[in-house]
């Protein structure tokens, strides 16, 4: 795989814009994300400077890209960690610690190359390199009928949970949890 991955810097904020709003032109964006692309483009460039400068802090976030040989952005996955003490952010409050990864996507013409599973490789060796109490398991939800990205997270190594959760404005739209569950130490 030719592509560099990279947690993202503050400067960067632009390209996060630019990837993001690609991301929420998709075909299944509307079952993949939860803002339209009308929404995003209407934020202004303050809100993705301290989107991306949060970010690219690495304390309660973390955003990584996939970048082509040519400098292009071709895939981006960020992760939030979510403690107990914390509340809820999406789906049940956290029992345990763990992260969240969340925006997910690759664009149309690298899919099959690797990126989502380097993407993926980033976020849960950072998840797992946290300090403070040790993350337990990663998480992330999928919509139902996504079954593309479904079937890439059970190649990946993600599991069902089996929790469900409802989405606003329609009934019959469920988000399924699928986790990752840290790895026994060897001793």
């Amino acid at each position: 795989m030719d592509y560099f991955i990279h947690a993202v810097r503050a400067d960067e904020w632009a390209r996060a814009k630019e990837i993001r709003l690609v991301a929420l032109r998709d075909p299944v964006a509307s079952i993949a994300f939860l803002e339209t692309y009308e929404q995003a483009l209407a934020k202004p460039d303050a809100f993705w400077q301290q989107r991306t400068a949060v970010a690219a802090e690495g304390i309660r976030t973390r955003q990584f890209v996939a970048e082509a040989p040519d400098g292009r952005w071709v895939g981006t996955a960020s992760v939030l960690v979510e403690r107990p003490a914390e509340g809820m952010r999406f789906g049940e409050a956290a029992v345990v610690d763990q992260t969240h990864v969340v925006g997910v996507f690759v664009r149309p013409e690298v899919r099959g190359r690797g990126v989502a599973d380097a993407l993926f490789q980033e976020a849960i060796d950072w998840s797992w390199s946290l300090t403070g109490p040790p993350i337990e398991r990663v998480r992330l939800y999928v919509h139902a009928s996504n079954l593309r990205a479904a079937a890439c997270y059970r190649r990946i190594g993600f599991v069902p949970t089996g929790r469900t959760v409802l989405l606003e404005g329609d009934p019959a739209a469920r988000e399924l949890e699928f986790e990752m569950r840290r790895p026994a130490v060897q001793v």
